[in-house]
């Protein structure tokens, strides 16, 4: 596994360390050091993944983040260093597909860039419909319809997470059993990534029978047909 992936981070200590492992791991890591930089560099290159730091000056990363989105899905990783779930709803909900906690291990992070990999070049199954309480969860539109007849479109990583769940109806699945099956990997990683995505299915989804097991992690009830 090998290509380039794009480093949008300020701090050249970070980016020169985390060019050094990337590199060592087959990959090339292409470093802007401002938001208008690297939005420069993803209009020139191809990058197969983006590694994107919330604190930038000037432009900060969330508005990167919805500038990238407007015009491509490539897989971005959010790098922060503030401990502020407001800033990570923020990010996962304008399209990011993780995050990951300033300080990090380089190591971790090459995980997670190999784990999103994975996952966006799985071959998709073929479409299909699954409805639960009456909610209609559409993987060939990638929406849903609820109850009441509105369309929701959730992010990439939310309907990959409905989808596992509903697949599952009525399993429990443990939060480390999630970041395996949708993310992709069941070392590195914070729960909270999965914490973060179901409280924003339910806000998107009210009604929508995502039940937390205490202790264990998350279930999908209701009546399936």
């Amino acid at each position: 596994m090998d290509g380039i992936v794009l480093l949008i981070e300020d701090e050249e200590e970070i980016a020169e360390l985390l060019r050094l492992v990337f590199e060592k791991e087959g990959f090339r890591l292409l470093h802007a050091d401002s938001g208008e930089k690297g939005l420069d560099i993803l209009t020139q290159r191809a990058p197969r993944a983006v590694l994107l730091d919330l604190g930038l000056p000037g432009m900060d990363g969330t508005e990167v983040c919805r500038r990238i989105r407007a015009k491509s899905n490539v897989p971005i990783i959010m790098l922060t260093a503030r401990d502020d779930e407001v800033d990570t709803v923020v990010g996962l909900e304008i399209g990011a597909d993780d995050y990951v906690t300033k300080p990090f291990s380089p190591r971790e992070v090459v995980a997670r860039v190999k784990a999103v990999l994975r996952r966006a070049e799985q071959v998709p199954a073929p479409p299909a419909a699954i409805t639960v309480a009456d909610f209609e969860i559409d993987s060939g539109r990638r929406q849903v319809r609820t109850p009441s007849g509105d369309i929701v479109e959730p992010t990439a990583r939310e309907f990959d997470l409905l989808w596992h769940l509903a697949h599952n109806r009525g399993i429990v699945l443990s939060r480390s059993q999630l970041l395996e099956a949708v993310w992709g990997y069941d070392y590195f990683g914070e729960s909270r990534t999965v914490d973060v995505h179901v409280r924003q299915l339910r806000k998107k989804l009210e009604g929508i029978p995502i039940e937390t097991v205490w202790g264990v992690g998350y279930k999908l009830g209701g009546r399936a047909r």
